[in-house]
């Protein structure tokens, strides 16, 4: 098993008044899973993939990655799992202005190794369809190019585990459609396990596990 969350609880306080966000939630991630979790905006997606993906606390239960309990480990633990474990793609792509697109990818890599062989970034722009625009900026991109240079910077590291939110979300539909079938891709060809926090029911219908949160509980869906 790759990801287990028991029992995460997550609450906010908003002018002394306490927002259960997540309530008791448990999730199973297990290797080549494709999972969506569908929900309307405020549902508390973005918390629960903040928290499975330890950039968020919880205030209640227990999350253990690659057999590990995240509670008992240090910021920098967390951080190496965060490099090595886990890949991030955000709605928002947060592809940095000044670096070209293989250099944007190459960034996890940085973190941790003095040299960088860029081989497996160029095989994954070869594979996303864009190695022609390797030397390209982000401002040079189109919006479908961005989330895909997005995915490849999450993928360099060869993460165990792909945690993706609304990563359609600002994409037009022949765009948003050619992400679901990317995602689905990537999911059958190197057996990637990933999440997708999503509300559009097209993207949620590629799961191999489809979940539904609402009011802080996560339940089975019944989209397909």
């Amino acid at each position: 098993m790759i990801l287990e969350a028991k029992n995460i609880t997550k609450s906010f306080i908003n002018q002394n008044r306490k927002l259960n966000v997540i309530r008791n939630i448990s999730l199973n991630i297990e290797k080549g899973e494709l999972i969506t979790i569908m929900g309307p905006s405020g549902s508390g997606k973005s918390t629960l993939l903040n928290i499975i993906g330890t950039l968020e606390s919880f205030d209640e239960g227990e999350l253990t990655i690659n057999g590990k309990e995240i509670v008992k480990l240090s910021n920098e633990s967390l951080s190496k799992i965060r490099n090595e474990f886990l890949g991030f793609v955000f709605q928002f792509h947060h592809l940095i202005p000044e670096l070209n697109v293989i250099e944007n990818v190459l960034v996890p890599l940085q973190i941790y190794q003095n040299e960088v062989n860029d081989f497996y970034a160029k095989e994954l722009l070869e594979f996303m369809g864009i190695i022609s625009r390797i030397k390209h900026y982000p401002s040079e991109l189109s919006g479908g190019e961005r989330s895909r240079v997005a995915i490849a910077r999450a993928l360099v590291n060869k993460p165990a585990l792909i945690l993706a939110d609304e990563p359609s979300g600002n994409l037009d539909i022949e765009n948003a459609e050619k992400l679901i079938q990317l995602f689905k891709k990537i999911n059958d060809e190197f057996d990637q396990s990933i999440v997708i926090a999503t509300h559009d029911k097209n993207v949620a219908s590629i799961g191999d596990k489809n979940l539904i949160l609402n009011k802080g509980l996560l339940s089975n869906s019944d989209i397909i």
